[in-house]
C-alpha cells in the first residue's frame, strides 16, 4: 500500500509567510538599515538645498528625487529655490603689452626680435651736450587737481657754480681742512679730506669756456683741444723735457718725460733689454705709474698691451692727471703720505717710478713697504731717479739707503744700467722667514688684512705673501681674464662651493647685456673712452667691453658697503679702486664718458642717500 502525501491547507502557508515578513521587519538589523537610508536620504537633500548660497562638499553629488516612491517621505518635498542672483560682469582687459627690447607679451626674454634703423638724431643726441653753462632756472609742470582746477607747481633746476669751481675735486681742494698740514713733510694736505655734510656742493660744476668735446682715442694720446684743459704751467715748466707743447688750438703731447726726454719708446726698449724676463703685454700687464706727469709712460705700454694706472698728487703741477685722463689714458689723482693707497695687495706686475719726487727711506721705509704690498710676488719695481746715476756725495747716500732697504726687504737688485735700476720681489716668505729677528722692518701681524684699504694708515712691515702661493701664479694674458683665479676663493662673498660658477655666470650675463647695448644703442658709434663701473662686483662688466672690442678702459669701483673683491679684479688682467660712495671720488669734474651703475643706487641709498655724488665725475 502506498503511503499518502501528507496535505497541507493554504490558509496554513499564508499565515506562516505573514509571521515571517512580520519577523524580519521588527529585526534590529532591518531597522537600522531603514534610520541609515533616510538619514541619507536628509542629508542629500539639505546639502542639494544649500547649493546655491554656498559651496558645499557635496555640490559634484546628483541625486534623482523623482526616483522615490511618494510614500517614504511625502512632507520632505522641497521648497521652490529663490532665483539665482544675476552672474558678475567679467573683469576688465588688462591693457595690450606693448613691446619694448626683447621682452616678448608673456614677458619671457625672447630673441626674436628686429631693430629698427636710428634715426640721426638721436644719434646725435647720445653724443653731443648742451654747453652746461645755463643759469639755474625754474621748469614749469602743469597739473590736475580735482578742487582747483589747473595748478602750476615749480621745480627748481640746480643752480651752476661759480667758474673757480671748474676744476674742483671736493675732498681734495678743501683748503680750509688742509692748513695744519702746510708745513708737513708727510704730504698729509695732499690726502682727502672731504668738506662736511653742511658744505657739501649744491650746484653743477660748469664746464671751460669754449669746452668741445674730448678728440677720440688713439688721436688723443698726442693731442688734446687747449680750451678742455686750459692751464699752461706744465708748458711752462717742462717744455723742455718734451712733456708737453702748445700748437695752435691743441696741446701736443711727443711722448718724453723727464728721465726719458728720447721718447717712452725708446724708453720701454731699454727696459725690455735690461730684462728679457719683463714680457710687456703677456706677464706684465697691470702697471702702475707713480708720479706719472702726463701719463706718457702709461700711454705708449698700452700699445703694447699693458694697462697701466698713472698716479699723482694734486699739487704745483696740479693739473698733470686731467691731461692724462683729457688724453683717454687711465689715471687718478692719489699720493704716497699716511693712509694706505686705495689698491688690493699684489695688485701691479710692474711698480715704476721715474724721478718721482717720493724719499723712500723715510721712517723706516714706510713708503717702499706700501709699494711692497701692491706689487705682485714676482714683481718688478723699476726706479729711474738721479741717485742712480748721479755721484754727488748726497745722491750716493740716498742709493745706499735704497740699496740697504731693499735687500732687508728681500728684494733682488736684477739690474742697475745708466739711469734706471730694477728689483724684484720675492714669490714666497722664504727669505723673509731666514732673516734675523732683530732685522728690520718687522713682519706684519698675520691678523692685519693687506686688502683692507679704505682710511688705513700705512704700516711700516713687510706684508706676508699668502702661504698657498694665491696672486703669484696668474695666467698670461689674455688667458688670464677669464679664467678665475685663486684668489676667488679666499675673498670674502657669500657663497662658498659655487664661486666659479658665479664668476662665469657673470662674465656671460654682463657679455650679452652689453652686446645688446651695441646693437640698440650703436655703443661703437658713441666712441667711448674713459668708463667707470660704479659697482664692478667681479669685473664682468669691463670683461665684456674689452670681448665685444670697444676700445675703451674701465674704472672698476668697489664700495666699501659690499665684498671687497678688488683681488679678483687685479688678478683678472684690470684696474680699480676701493670707494665709499657717501663721499666724493678722486677725480677732475669731465672725467668718464660713461658712468655704468647696475645696482648701486638701491644698496647705498639704505646707507646715505644724497645727490651729491652724482654731481662728481
Amino acid at each position: 500500500m502506498k503511503p499518502t502525501a501528507p496535505v497541507i491547507s493554504t490558509s496554513t502557508t499564508a499565515t506562516a509567510s505573514s509571521t515571517t515578513i512580520t519577523d524580519i521587519l521588527k529585526t534590529p538589523k532591518f531597522v537600522k538599515f531603514t534610520a541609515i537610508a533616510l538619514l541619507s536620504v536628509s542629508l542629500v537633500f539639505l546639502a542639494s538645498h544649500f547649493s546655491s548660497s554656498s559651496s558645499s562638499p557635496f555640490s559634484s553629488f546628483s541625486f534623482n528625487y523623482s526616483s522615490l516612491p511618494l510614500q517614504m517621505s511625502p512632507q520632505l518635498s522641497p521648497p521652490p529655490l529663490p532665483p539665482l542672483p544675476p552672474p558678475p560682469p567679467p573683469p576688465p582687459r588688462p591693457p595690450a603689452v606693448r613691446r619694448t627690447g626683447i621682452i616678448d607679451e608673456t614677458g619671457a626674454m625672447s630673441d626674436e626680435f628686429f631693430i629698427g634703423e636710428l634715426d640721426s638724431n638721436s644719434t646725435i643726441a647720445f653724443t653731443e651736450f648742451s654747453d652746461g653753462n645755463e643759469e639755474g632756472r625754474e621748469e614749469e609742470v602743469e597739473k590736475k587737481n580735482k578742487s582747483d582746477g589747473e595748478v602750476r607747481v615749480r621745480f627748481e633746476k640746480y643752480k651752476v657754480c661759480k667758474e673757480s669751481k671748474v676744476d674742483y675735486i671736493p675732498c681734495l681742494d678743501n683748503e680750509e681742512a688742509t692748513k695744519p698740514f702746510n708745513e708737513s713733510e708727510k704730504r698729509e694736505k695732499y690726502e682727502r679730506h672731504c668738506p662736511g655734510k653742511d658744505k657739501l656742493l649744491d650746484c653743477v660744476v660748469p664746464r671751460p669756456e669754449g669746452y668741445q668735446r674730448s678728440i677720440p682715442w688713439p688721436q688723443s694720446r698726442d693731442e688734446v683741444w687747449f680750451s678742455n684743459v686750459p692751464h699752461t704751467r706744465l708748458v711752462e715748466d717742462k717744455g723742455g723735457q718734451n712733456w708737453i707743447s702748445i700748437k695752435k688750438d691743441k696741446f701736443i703731447f711727443p711722448g718724453g718725460g723727464t728721465q726719458f726726454i728720447h721718447g717712452a719708446d725708446q724708453y720701454l726698449n731699454q727696459i725690455s733689454q735690461m730684462v728679457p724676463e719683463i714680457s710687456f703685454g703677456h706677464h706684465i700687464h697691470v702697471a702702475l705709474d707713480i708720479g706719472c706727469g702726463v701719463a706718457s709712460f702709461g700711454a705708449f705700454l698700452l700699445q703694447r698691451n699693458v694697462t697701466t694706472l698713472s698716479i699723482a698728487p694734486k699739487d704745483v703741477h696740479e693739473n698733470q692727471i686731467q691731461f692724462a685722463l683729457e688724453r683717454g689714458v687711465p689715471a687718478m689723482v692719489a699720493v704716497f703720505a699716511t693712509h694706505r693707497l686705495l689698491y688690493p695687495s699684489q695688485a701691479f706686475d710692474l711698480i715704476h717710478c721715474s724721478r718721482c719726487r717720493i724719499n723712500w727711506t723715510r721712517d723706516d721705509g714706510i713708503l717702499l713697504l706700501e709699494a711692497n704690498r701692491m706689487l705682485r710676488a714676482g714683481g718688478y719695481f723699476v726706479w729711474a731717479a738721479q741717485p742712480v746715476y748721479k755721484h754727488e756725495e748726497i745722491l750716493q747716500e740716498q742709493w745706499k739707503e735704497m740699496e740697504d732697504l731693499t735687500s732687508r726687504i728681500c728684494w733682488e737688485l736684477v739690474k742697475k744700467e745708466g739711469y734706471i735700476a730694477i728689483w724684484r720681489k720675492p714669490l714666497n716668505n722664504s727669505c723673509y722667514l731666514n732673516r734675523d729677528t732683530e732685522v728690520l722692518p718687522p713682519l706684519c701681524d698675520p691678523k692685519d688684512n693687506s686688502d683692507n684699504v679704505w682710511y688705513v694708515d700705512l704700516r711700516a712691515c713687510i706684508t706676508q705673501l699668502p702661504v698657498n702661493g694665491y696672486g703669484s701664479n696668474v695666467s698670461t694674458w689674455p688667458a688670464r681674464l677669464h679664467y678665475p683665479p685663486d684668489r676667488l676663493q679666499s675673498i670674502e662673498m657669500d657663497a662658498s662651493i659655487s664661486r666659479k660658477e658665479i664668476f662665469r655666470a657673470e662674465s656671460k650675463y654682463w657679455n650679452e647685456i652689453i652686446d645688446s647695448y651695441i646693437h640698440a644703442f650703436r655703443w661703437k658709434d658713441m666712441k667711448l673712452r674713459n668708463v667707470m663701473d660704479m659697482r664692478a662686483g667681479l669685473g664682468g662688466f669691463a670683461a665684456a667691453l674689452h670681448d665685444l672690442q670697444i676700445e675703451c678702459w674701465v674704472m672698476n669701483v668697489v664700495p666699501v658697503s659690499g665684498f671687497n673683491t678688488l683681488p679678483v679684479i687685479y688678478d683678472r688682467g684690470l684696474i680699480g679702486v676701493m670707494h665709499d660712495w657717501c663721499e666724493p671720488f678722486d677725480t677732475y669734474p669731465r672725467t668718464y664718458d660713461l658712468l655704468h651703475a647696475a645696482g648701486l643706487f638701491s644698496v647705498e641709498k639704505k646707507r646715505y642717500y644724497s645727490s651729491f655724488f652724482l654731481l662728481v665725475p
